[in-house]
């Protein structure tokens, strides 16, 4: 009686989990299918970077001198009169007309990077919240520390990745809630749709793709989703291990603040380094001998000594200090190993102990999910699992729409009609969304003002006209046929990315056979994978055609029937 009870009880649940897995990969699938594909690329942004930017076209540097090339850069520095305007509201009385109280500066780098990454922040009179800071940053070349162009856009990792994990939404910190809660159901997701295929050892090795559109697409997104089910499940775990702090922000900014400053202060006392400024000007001693000390301590405990993060902290008072934090490029786990000294004589303040071993997996996870490591076939497969996941979703988009457009088509329904439109947008219209920014990259010119503004225009610009594109001819979907804006955005993919790497021939002079030679995979590196990505949409492009030409229409629904 009981287990006659429970089997008719499974089945329910398994319905219930489908149902669950259909419409929260339906309504949250267009934010994952960006978080997967800009992630996928975010994988080698430093090298986007380096095909959209030619003049950062040179060989990663190490960490600088800081007294000849980083003190007179941050010297520099102020902040942007965007950023000044922010800050306005939240100063009482006139904002002044130079900011020299400096909470701190900042160099990072990583082992990719050729340019170098410089942040400054300083300290506002009559702040209402003493804490708060204001903001500058500057990209410089290492080699002699000129400044680049304060308006060319990073587009791989000034663009691209922002839009994995916010989707460039950074008012209150909209699109990091908008793609955590995402991942939150993406997890909920993944569950349901293990509850959902029981057989999932048979499905990894099932594909049918002459089985009919609709067996394929569920075979591979059963595939695609079953390989690499760890992947997704880690990575949407850990994206959201590392923006917790952003999401409990509210709570203890508000309700938690006075005990977090609390906090904050003790804990600077127990480390040995101070909390604030003491009010009493000091000098500074030599940074480098600081640095070159830090190298010896880690080189001493077998470390390899590569500078990736260099923070100077109340700069110009008794109270400052040098923070010198390992690269840590020779291992998956983030770690910083920070070596600490007091700014104005060189002494050594603190070296940071091992982590425990809750502070041991919490590196392992940030630093894996981050890859800041060495390991290029571990990028490669990063790569792969996020295309991965960017193919699962849009097979389950076309699976949900072919399983129901002849039903609505006979019913004289739109639904279906609407839903493979904004498949198309989020699929090949966010590919030729990428590509066109590349085109732009190389189009615009050079001297162009605000000429990142302009690229960020051309992608949104060519993400629209997919929208509508994608809209007005998706009418043969009502008939139970294939939208023909799948095949001709394909078409579109395929000539912009030859497009972007011609143009980057044309604009820079390095073409393939120039960067295949001198051993340049930045840059031909991207090239290549542009002209993959030309291969596989004109490919796609003639298969959908074919398909095309053999579909058989539905027969129009009665008149009236859309209203029945």
């Amino acid at each position: 009686m009981a287990a006659s009870a429970f089997s008719a009880a499974a089945p329910s649940f398994r319905q219930a989990m489908a149902w669950l897995h259909t419409w929260f990969g339906l309504v949250l699938g267009f934010v994952l299918m960006a978080a997967f594909f800009f992630g996928a690329m975010s994988v080698f942004d430093r090298e986007i970077d380096r095909w959209a930017i030619p003049s950062t076209r040179f060989e990663p540097q190490p960490m600088p001198s800081y007294e000849a090339i980083l003190r007179p850069a941050f010297e520099r520095m102020q902040p942007t009169q965007q950023a000044i305007d922010a800050m306005a509201p939240r100063v009482d009385g006139p904002m002044p007309e130079r900011f020299d109280t400096v909470a701190s500066w900042s160099a990072y780098t990583t082992h990719r990077d050729p340019v170098l990454q410089l942040f400054a922040g300083y300290q506002v009179p009559n702040a209402k919240d003493p804490d708060d800071a204001i903001w500058a940053d500057a990209t410089i070349d290492p080699r002699d520390g000129a400044p680049l162009p304060v308006d060319r856009l990073k587009v791989g990792s000034g663009f691209f990745y922002p839009m994995h994990y916010s989707l460039t939404l950074d008012w209150k910190n909209l699109g990091i809630w908008i793609v955590g809660f995402s991942a939150l159901v993406m997890l909920a997701a993944l569950v349901s749709g293990v509850v959902m295929h029981r057989k999932l050892f048979r499905e990894l090795f099932t594909f049918r793709p002459g089985k009919g559109r609709l067996r394929s697409a569920l075979d591979l997104h059963n595939l695609t989703g079953v390989t690499a089910l760890p992947f997704h499940f880690f990575f949407a775990f850990t994206g959201l291990v590392i923006f917790s702090a952003t999401y409990f922000f509210p709570v203890g900014h508000t309700q938690l603040h006075d005990l977090h400053d609390l906090h904050a202060e003790i804990e600077s006392r127990e480390l040995g380094l101070p909390h604030g400024r003491a009010g009493v000007p000091a000098g500074l001693a030599n940074v480098d001998a600081m640095v070159a000390e830090a190298q010896r301590r880690w080189e001493a405990r077998g470390m390899a000594g590569d500078v990736g993060f260099l923070v100077l902290q109340h700069v110009g008072d008794a109270n400052g200090y040098v923070s010198v934090y390992r690269a840590g490029t020779d291992r998956i786990a983030l770690v910083g190993q920070g070596i600490h000294f007091k700014a104005d004589t060189g002494a050594l303040l603190r070296e940071d102990p091992p982590a425990s071993a809750v502070g041991r997996v919490a590196e392992f996870l940030t630093g894996l999910h981050l890859q800041h490591f060495r390991h290029w076939l571990l990028r490669w497969l990063y790569v792969l699992g996020g295309l991965l996941g960017a193919v699962c979703i849009a097979t389950g988009f076309v699976f949900f729409v072919e399983k129901r457009k002849r039903q609505h088509a006979a019913r004289g329904s739109q639904g279906a009609r609407v839903v493979d439109a904004l498949a198309v947008t989020t699929i090949t219209g966010m590919v030729a969304a990428a590509l066109g920014i590349l085109v732009a990259n190389r189009l615009l010119p050079e001297d162009l003002p605000a000429r990142g503004d302009w690229e960020r225009y051309a992608f949104w610009g060519t993400w629209a006209l997919a929208l509508v594109h994608a809209g007005l001819r998706s009418a043969p979907v009502a008939r139970g046929l294939t939208n023909p804006a799948w095949r001709e955005q394909c078409w579109a993919i395929a000539a912009l990315a030859v497009a972007a790497a011609v143009l980057n021939w044309i604009t820079t002079g390095d073409h393939l056979l120039r960067t295949l030679a001198a051993g340049y995979w930045p840059v031909a590196g991207v090239d290549l994978a542009l002209l993959a990505t030309a291969a596989i949409a004109g490919t796609t492009a003639f298969a959908l055609r074919r398909r095309a030409a053999r579909a058989v229409p539905l027969a129009a629904p009665p008149h009236g029937a859309a209203h029945a």
